[in-house]
This record gives C-alpha cells, structure tokens and sequence, in this order.
C-alpha cells in the first residue's frame, strides 16, 4: 500500500535490511552551497537489529572523510526512509557530494519520505505533524530532558567550533538519533495501519477518514467505503461530519451504491448541510426525473444558505447556483 502511495514498487519488494533511515542535523536550514551536514544519523537492520550510526564532522575540513564514511555504511542499501528528506536532507547531501566530487551513495534508491504520507493521514485531526508531535500524539513516545529544539542545533555546533568544548552537542546527538528512531517506529505503525486499519490502533474517526481518502485515492473504494462508514460510526465534529458524508456520498455513487448515498445526503440535509440538499435536489431531477421534489429540495438548500454564517463570497456561490437550478426546475415543471 505504501508503494502504491509513493507510486514506486520498488518499496515493496525490498526487504527492510534494505532500507536506510537517514537524517541530518545542518548548519542552516535556507539550503544551497553554504548549508553542510555537520551529523548525519544513520540506521539499518542488521540481523534483526536496528544498528544506528552518527557520522560527525569535528571540522569543517574533513567533510570528505565523512561524506566518505557514510558511503560504507549505506552500501548494502537500495532504499532510504527520510523525513521530510526528499525536500531537505537528500538534496542537501547530494550538494556536498557533488562539490567534493564524490559520487552521490544512495542515488537510484528508492525513496520513501514519511512527511507527506504523515500529512495525508493526520493533518485533520492534528495541530502539527512534525516528527517529535507525532512520536508523542500517535506513537505514544516522550524523549527525555536531553532533547534540544532544532532551531538551537546549528548555533549549538558554531558554539563547538568556536570554543572546542563538545559537551553540549550531547542534546543534539540524542534530537537525532531520536528522529532516526521514530522514523523506524512510524514506518511500523503506518505499514500497521495501512495492512489492518480494524485492529485497534486506530481510535478517532477523522483517522479513518483521512484512511478512507487514502484508499480512494488509491482505487480501493470498497474498503474506502468501510472506512468512511467507521470514522462516521466513531463520531465527529458537525463539520468534519459534512465534509466526510459528502466524500461518502460521492464515493457511493461512483460504486453505484445509490440507496446508502440517498440516506446519507438525508442525514446530512437533517444536519443543514447545504450540499446534501443540492444532492438531492440534482438526483431527483437527473435520476428520477421528478422536477416537484428537486424544488423541493433546492428551495431548502436556499433557506438552509440564508439562515447560515457563511461568508459574502461563499453565499453568492450557493445562492448563484440554486437560483440557477430553481429556474431551470421552474421551467420544467410549467410552474
């Protein structure tokens, strides 16, 4: 399922101890030829062990010589996991590669870069989906004391190279290879999730919603179907609730599934969603060819628009296209 995701089929062939999870601390975050890798957090599975290796940079001078080290370490691998590394950490090393002319070590691998696949499946329901949020709120972790904010690390590194003095870099070798760990963990969970949605590690509606979005997206619409049913049978929000009805309810018309997208444009139209109304509305004159109710249903759509909250411009559109449909239904039934 991941592989589908990522649109690389290569992700699922290969078998874990291939993979490579990866994570820079760097001197600045703007990028370019002036941004370097001083920590690279490293780790692959070993016989069955997580082995984690942290390549550091004492100065400035030897970057060859670590860039050098972390070739050997990646060799065995054909796949890196990142986070958030497709747009920072990859492109950033490939540049110090390329400027001391030594050959890019995991070019060609596949790629899997958790913070996209992290925002499909959480950006509704949390607040964040930094690394360190998620490794709290979906993982369950709590690091210690010794993390330090990312934004200290590269005036903590200057800090070293200044004064010689390694001993508060210790913060920043524990932030990586923290975020090195729960790369592993939240591949775990998701691969979890993805295989076995039902087996209790999912616990909010909006969780399976964004899960049933996913598997749609997918062409997976059975299982899309279900999913959205469960996020609705968990209970939501009055608006997470419109918005996930009406992906229902479309998703169920592309599956020809009509009866269970009538009751849910009804449920929804007893909530005051405008949508639903225009649903049916739309139905019963396309489908049905029944003009007296379409009315019906579109007058309601009309008062349910006037009666709300809603924004200048967002009112003119739905009112825009219900006066339009109320004309054209008008005409139809000679009224």
């Amino acid at each position: 399922m991941i592989s589908q995701w990522a649109n690389d089929t290569r992700i699922a062939d290969l078998p874990i101890s291939k993979f490579a999870f990866l994570d820079t601390e760097t001197s600045g975050v703007s990028g370019g030829t002036g941004t370097y890798a001083f920590l690279v957090g490293a780790a692959r599975f070993v016989d069955d062990r997580f082995v984690l290796r942290q390549f550091f940079l004492r100065d400035p001078s030897e970057e060859p010589a670590m860039l050098e080290a972390l070739i050997n370490f990646l060799a065995p691998c054909e796949g890196l996991v990142t986070f958030n590394g497709k747009a920072f950490d990859a492109p950033l090393l490939v540049t110090r590669y390329s400027l001391h002319r030594i050959p890019v070590p995991f070019k060609g691998y596949a790629h899997l870069d958790l913070l996209p696949l992290a925002r499909r499946l959480w950006r509704d329901r949390l607040p964040s989906r930094a690394l360190k949020y998620l490794e709290e709120h979906v993982l369950g972790f709590t690091r210690t004391s010794d993390e330090v904010p990312g934004y200290e690390i590269p005036w903590l590194y200057f800090d070293y190279l200044r004064t010689g003095d390694a001993r508060p870099l210790g913060g920043v070798f524990y932030h990586n290879a923290m975020d090195v760990v729960a790369m592993a963990a939240l591949l775990g969970h998701v691969s979890e999730l993805l295989a076995d949605p039902y087996n209790g590690r999912v616990e909010h509606g909006l969780d399976f919603i964004a899960l049933g979005k996913l598997f749609e997206d997918l062409g997976y619409w059975d299982e899309a179907a279900r999913l959205f049913e469960r996020g609705l049978e968990l209970g939501l929000e009055e608006s997470d609730f419109g918005v996930a009805v009406k992906r229902l309810s479309i998703l169920q018309k592309k599956r020809g599934d009509m009866d269970r997208a009538l009751r849910l444009w009804e449920d929804a139209a007893g909530r005051g969603h405008i949508y639903a109304h225009i649903e049916l509305a739309k139905h019963y004159e396309h489908k049905l060819r029944d003009a007296k109710t379409s009315i019906k249903w579109a007058k309601s759509a009309r008062e349910e628009v006037e009666k709300a909250d809603l924004p200048a411009y967002i009112r003119k559109h739905w009112l825009g296209e219900i006066d339009h449909r109320l004309a054209r239904l008008e005409r139809k039934a000679g009224l």
